[in-house]
């Protein structure tokens, strides 16, 4: 970013938010209001009603009749999209091409292709792009690196994860392969990037397995990595499947091995276990909420040029294993 693209500390960051998103009160309203120097100052969706009332909820001043007017608004500085995944590509290089920074959710992409557009706009346009893997800022994250990278496991032979929740509303857009929607997206990008995250190494697929919610789209997903060196990765997740609920990690190394339960929400709890050299011990990793530090980062990268874990080299990347795992499963790209 050039130093004319620079956002100044002095003055606050401006967000306006594209959708009445029910995502965007913990990922963006709340940490914002208890964060000196941003604002949530517009909001624009698809139904203009719906839209006023998100403001008049979350006390945002302004409602734009629709995403493209929100973009314009000149009182707009950075943009927070939590639109469906199938509108990540288009609204998020829409908002950089109009000087606009932008904080958007994962998956930023429907594929990697789409990603690469979207780097490209950045880098163009000289602007902040995150990719909103909000867990990835936690202090727990941070120690599971540490762990790993010390030694105390030994050489590390397994990296596994697993995300799975029922999403029973059968008109959910993440059941809508239109929208870019199935588990791999929804729920697989989070373990994807976390076996990438811990294992510091980007993978080969190995072999998928779907389960099916309609043609092309995927309520399940159990798929086979690995990784330079030999290391195996699995992930397993879901959106309806017969493992109602499961949100864990585990590491297995020659010399040791650590299971953490909810590494991507660790604020509301989590729980780590180190099993090494005879000895099991318990770890909680305290922290305030994922999205107050992924905020902070955001800020940081727009003052400053901060470095951050989640822009669009990383999406890219992560993106390149989801479109790598739809084809050993037999499925189809998103967006295509």
């Amino acid at each position: 970013m050039t130093l004319s693209a620079r956002h100044t500390a002095s003055t606050p960051l401006r967000f306006g938010i594209l959708g009445a998103a029910r995502i965007a009160p913990n990922a963006l309203i709340r940490p914002a209001r208890r964060m000196p120097g941003v604002q949530v100052v517009a909001v624009a969706a698809r139904d203009p009603a719906r839209a006023r009332a998100f403001a008049q909820r979350h006390a945002i001043a302004r409602v734009h009749l629709d995403y493209a007017a929100l973009i314009a608004d000149p009182e707009v500085d950075a943009i927070y999209n939590p639109l469906p995944n199938s509108l990540h590509g288009e609204w998020s290089i829409r908002a950089l091409q109009a000087g606009k920074h932008v904080l958007c959710e994962k998956p930023l992409a429907a594929n990697a292709q789409e990603a690469a557009q979207m780097r490209d706009a950045a880098q163009t346009a000289g602007r902040v792009l995150m990719e909103a893997f909000h867990y990835r800022y936690h202090p727990l994250t941070a120690r599971l690196i540490e762990i790993i990278r010390s030694g105390e496991l030994g050489t590390i032979r397994h990296v596994e994860a697993h995300m799975a929740a029922p999403l029973v509303r059968r008109g959910d857009i993440r059941y809508r392969y239109d929208l870019a929607g199935g588990a791999t997206m929804d729920m697989g990008c989070y373990t994807i990037h976390l076996l990438r995250t811990l294992a510091g190494a980007e993978p080969e697929v190995i072999a998928a397995q779907a389960k099916l919610r309609g043609p092309s789209l995927d309520r399940a997903m159990a798929a086979d990595l690995r990784f330079p060196g030999g290391t195996t990765g699995r992930i397993v997740c879901s959106l309806w499947s017969s493992t109602v609920f499961s949100i864990q990690a585990h590491v297995r190394g020659d010399q040791g091995d650590l299971s953490v339960i909810n590494p991507f929400l660790p604020h509301l709890f989590h729980r780590l276990t180190v099993r090494a050299g005879g000895r099991t011990r318990h770890e909680r990793i305290p922290g305030e909420s994922t999205y107050t530090y992924q905020l902070h980062a955001f800020l940081d990268a727009v003052h400053s040029d901060a470095p951050f874990p989640t822009g669009p080299d990383d999406a890219i990347a992560n993106m390149q294993v989801i479109d790598a795992v739809y084809r050993a499963a037999g499925l189809p790209l998103r967006g295509f």
